[in-house]
Parts: structure tokens; C-alpha cells; sequence
């Protein structure tokens, strides 16, 4: 059985027990449920809203991490005009602990 489910305006497959890092979503040790958007179990799919009312992928953030410094520089010819600027996204590491559909 897996879902699919929707954080952080990305869509991840997910299992349970799969630890994977999404954009920041809590404080380490709290618990979470998730939005899915299709659950598949064998051969059955559910994917509409009606089939997914009372579905939920519950998850519990584990630690926070912080993604690779991006550096940039921008530059206009002639103006003597420069920027540079940095930028370091956080991550947390959540862990799917159940799929109830």
C-alpha cells in the first residue's frame, strides 16, 4: 500500500516507514497528518475527493536538516551595479508512521 501525498506544494510517493525530507513542517518529535492525493492498495485507487474524505498519512518529523548554499550574483554592465546574495533552505526529516484510507 502507498499514497501519494501533497506538503510543502510538491507531491511525494510515499510507504510506511519511509523517512524522506520535505520542506519544513514542525518542530522535531511532533506528529503530523498529511493530505493525500491518490491511495493505492493493490489494485485498488482511490483518487477523487468523495473516495478521499476520510483518508489521512499520518507522519512524525524526526529531525531538521538544512538543504546546500545556492549562492548568486547578479550584475549590470557600465552601472557599477552588483548584488550577491545566498540562500540555505531547511529541510525536516519526517518518517510516515500510517495510511489509513
Amino acid at each position: 500500500m502507498y499514497a501519494v501525498i501533497a506538503t510543502g506544494g510538491k507531491q511525494y510517493r510515499v510507504e510506511e516507514g519511509q523517512q524522506l525530507e520535505v520542506e519544513l513542517v514542525g518542530e522535531a518529535g511532533s506528529e503530523l497528518d498529511l493530505r493525500p492525493v491518490m491511495i493505492v492498495d493493490g489494485a485498488d485507487v482511490r483518487s477523487t475527493p468523495d473516495q478521499l474524505s476520510g483518508a489521512s498519512v499520518s507522519a512524525r518529523v524526526v529531525d531538521e536538516t538544512t538543504g546546500p548554499k545556492i549562492i548568486g550574483f547578479t550584475y549590470k554592465n557600465k552601472t557599477n551595479n552588483r548584488r550577491r546574495w545566498g540562500h540555505r533552505q531547511r529541510y525536516s526529516t519526517i518518517e510516515i508512521t500510517g495510511i489509513s484510507g
